[in-house]
């Protein structure tokens, strides 16, 4: 059996959709970073990459520019100046790449074909590779690049790494599991509407 998870061709308003959908999870959930409800920013760049990679020009960018205005944002209502904060240092500006290198495992997966068993392999795959890629950038970035760490060893950095990247890892495939059950759902119900106009 071969699943088709790419859902396409989509229309321009179906992508929009998607895009609009992921700003408004990450929204949601960006704002308060260790509340209740975890930070979906890591699998809004996943599930963007897989969906959107047409429009990574400009989606990605749009999403990057999102992420840090939300961080803006709540950096300064607690009254501190964005740019004093202890995450905002030369280290922040690796969200970039870190960011991307989620995204690109997102497009990577989208251009995957095979059986159902096979494709969701690839998906943990994927998920795994591109959280630990990220988590290299961000943490990396962080620990070596701002003043926060005084003695910087690889010893300890290596072990904040792998402190962080199991929880991180937990979060974003909770998320990309659901993400994954709305796309199951919507290809059954296409899938069926397409048969119902065949009829």
């Amino acid at each position: 059996m071969n699943l088709n998870l790419n859902l396409e061709p989509r229309s321009r308003g179906a992508d929009l959709s998607i895009l609009i959908a992921l700003a408004l999870v990450m929204v949601a959930t960006r704002f308060n970073h260790f509340a209740a409800i975890p930070d979906a920013s890591w699998a809004v760049f996943f599930v963007g990459g897989f969906y959107l990679r047409r429009w990574t020009k400009w989606a990605f960018p749009l999403l990057m520019a999102l992420a840090v205005f939300i961080d803006w944002a709540v950096i300064t209502s607690q009254g501190i100046d964005f740019w004093s904060h202890y995450c905002v240092s030369p280290g922040y500006w690796m969200l970039v790449p870190a960011y991307f290198s989620l995204w690109f495992g997102g497009m990577w997966l989208a251009k995957q074909e095979g059986s159902i068993g096979a494709r969701l392999g690839k998906l943990a795959l994927a998920v795994v590779a591109s959280v630990a890629a990220c988590q290299l950038f961000a943490q990396g970035g962080f620990y070596w690049l701002s003043d926060v760490v005084a003695d910087k060893t690889v010893a300890g950095w290596a072990k904040n790494y792998f402190d962080w990247v199991g929880p991180y890892l937990m979060t974003t495939a909770m998320y990309v599991g659901g993400a994954l059950a709305l796309h199951v759902t919507a290809y059954t119900l296409l899938g069926q509407r397409g048969q119902v106009a065949r009829n």
